[in-house]
């Protein structure tokens, strides 16, 4: 993946937890519960663009976030 791309799709994923009032703690563990093993430190190196994201979490983000997919990969 691009690495400008990688962090734009980082930056939608901060912008919507904020916007859900989510912390990046509350944000893994309802990852967490929907089976994505993630801790809040790889989710902060997805926001800035140091980690990728795999299929299941970008599923998973849509769900939590009640977000189409556009607004994740845009």
């Amino acid at each position: 993946m691009d690495i400008c791309y990688e962090k734009q799709v980082g930056e939608n994923i901060r912008l919507l937890r904020k916007r859900n009032k989510l912390t990046q703690d509350q944000l893994a563990a309802k990852l967490q519960v929907l089976g994505c093993d993630i801790t809040r430190s790889a989710l902060a190196k997805i926001e800035v663009g140091q980690r990728h994201l795999y299929p299941d979490e970008i599923k998973a983000l849509k769900q939590i976030l009640n977000v189409p997919y556009e607004s994740i990969l845009s």
